[in-house]
This record gives structure tokens, C-alpha cells and sequence, in this order.
């Protein structure tokens, strides 16, 4: 295939297409971006420099895509957007490069399905195979695992973690982190379960279930101390594979966790 670049698209002579990129009319690529094979940007796209974009990406219009952080400590310094591959990025998504108090990059992974009006802040590190419905805003830093949803307004509070396989209900306000498989709504998000069905779809032996329906119990109904559920929850890991994500999550200094 040959580019197709629309002839009203603004882009910068240090820029990299792959050869088959298709560039929407009225696009802006910035200076330093890098866009790989079979990816496609929209009509009205703003990709901001420093960005790079993996393959068969596509992005819908009026998206601006690794622009400067909204942080008042930048100073102009050369941070980064990275994406993967094969997601799908609907309108008005807003995507903001990392800074220099941090890893001086945002990365977003592949296979995510991110719906429209989404907002990653600078520094979020997004994971793969995960869904951002409409609205979800992420403030800086906020670190995302695989497989994780977010329901439409979902608002998270910056250096917040969201464990692999969790979910949110819509309107969902997280203050502090969700960990893996589990189920949160309100305001302040609240725990509600697991995400039984979730773990179903993509593959998870009934037996890996209940272990996790356990270790929640141990988490979140036992009367537990958080220091006790914790260690019963890393020694139960060490017979059951599927509880060391939340094993090794529980164990890594954050926010302190919703319960």
C-alpha cells in the first residue's frame, strides 16, 4: 500500500510514516513523531512531537495525541507519548506527554479499545487490552493494568493504581487504588466483588476463580487487618498462580487500596 496523506494535512519534515499511514484532511503532525505501517489518523488529528504511534492504530477526529502536559512544573523539556499497537482511539481523546519529574514519558500499550472523550494526564502508563469508555479521565502518573475497564466518567485521582482484570461502574470516583479482579462503584469507589464474568470471557479455569472469590473474601469480609489479609493472601499465591498479581500488587507501596 501507499500513503495516503491528505493534502490539507500539516506535517513536519523530521516526521516518520510508515509507508502505507493514511493522514486525515486538516491533520497536524509535530516535529520528531513517528506513525507505523497501516495506522490511520482522522480528520482534525493533532499529533503533538515526541509522539510515537505504533501499527494499525486508528484514531478519530478531532483527538489531540501527545501534546505538553497540563502541569504547571513544565518547562518545555523533551518528554514522550508512546503507543502501541492495534488500538482503537475515539474523538476527542486527549493524550498528553509525560514530564521530567517522572519517567518523562506517557505509554499507552496494545489493544485498547479507548472511547471517546477519554483524557490520560502525563506519566499514565496504561497497559494492554484494556476499555476506557466514554468520559474516563485519568489525572498524572496513574498506572493501568492489562485487561482493566473503566465505565464511562470513571474519574481517578493522579498516582493511583488500577489492577489487571479490574472494573468500574460508570461514575466511579477512585480516590486510591482498585486492586486486580476486583469490582468498584461510588463515590468514593467502594469494593463490590469480583470480576468473575470478566475473568470467565477471557479464559480462567473455574478453580482460579474461586481462589480469587476467596482471596477477596480474605481482603475485604474476613475482619482482617489489611497487614493480616495481606500475608494470608501472598502465602495462599504460592499454591494458587492466579493471586500473585494481587499478591505482588498488595505488597507495592501506593495510595493505600479501596476497602
Amino acid at each position: 500500500m501507499v500513503a495516503c496523506i491528505h493534502p490539507t494535512a500539516i506535517i513536519d519534515p523530521s516526521v516518520r510514516l510508515a509507508a502505507d499511514v493514511t493522514v486525515g484532511p486538516y491533520s497536524v503532525i509535530g516535529a520528531g513523531a513517528e506513525i507505523g505501517e497501516a495506522s490511520r489518523i482522522g480528520p482534525h488529528v493533532v499529533v503533538g512531537e515526541h509522539t510515537r504511534i505504533g501499527k494499525r492504530n486508528t484514531i478519530y477526529q478531532f483527538c489531540s495525541i501527545g501534546e505538553a502536559p497540563q502541569d504547571k512544573k513544565y518547562a518545555g523539556e523533551a518528554t514522550r507519548l508512546e503507543i502501541g499497537d492495534d488500538n482503537t482511539i475515539r474523538e476527542f481523546c486527549t493524550f498528553n506527554r509525560g514530564t521530567a519529574q517522572d519517567a518523562g514519558v506517557t505509554r499507552v500499550g496494545s489493544h485498547n479499545w479507548i472511547m471517546a472523550y477519554v483524557h490520560l494526564a502525563h506519566d499514565c502508563q496504561i497497559g494492554n487490552h484494556v476499555i476506557f469508555a466514554n468520559n474516563a479521565q485519568l489525572a498524572g502518573h496513574v498506572h493501568v493494568g492489562d485487561h482493566a475497564i473503566l465505565g464511562g466518567f470513571t474519574v481517578v485521582h493522579q498516582f493511583c493504581r488500577i489492577g489487571a482484570h479490574s472494573i468500574t461502574a460508570m461514575g466511579t470516583i477512585l480516590l486510591q487504588d482498585l486492586p486486580p479482579y476486583v469490582m468498584a462503584s461510588g463515590n468514593t469507589a467502594q469494593p463490590h466483588g469480583i470480576n468473575a464474568e470478566g475473568l470467565r470471557r477471557r479464559g480462567f479455569e473455574p478453580e482460579a476463580i474461586s481462589a480469587v472469590k476467596r482471596a477477596y473474601k480474605t481482603l475485604y469480609k474476613a475482619g482482617l487487618s489489611l497487614a493480616e489479609a495481606k500475608s494470608r493472601i501472598a502465602t495462599e499465591g504460592t499454591a494458587q498462580p492466579v493471586l500473585l498479581p494481587l499478591a505482588e500488587f498488595l505488597a507495592t507501596p501506593g495510595r493505600g487500596i479501596i476497602r
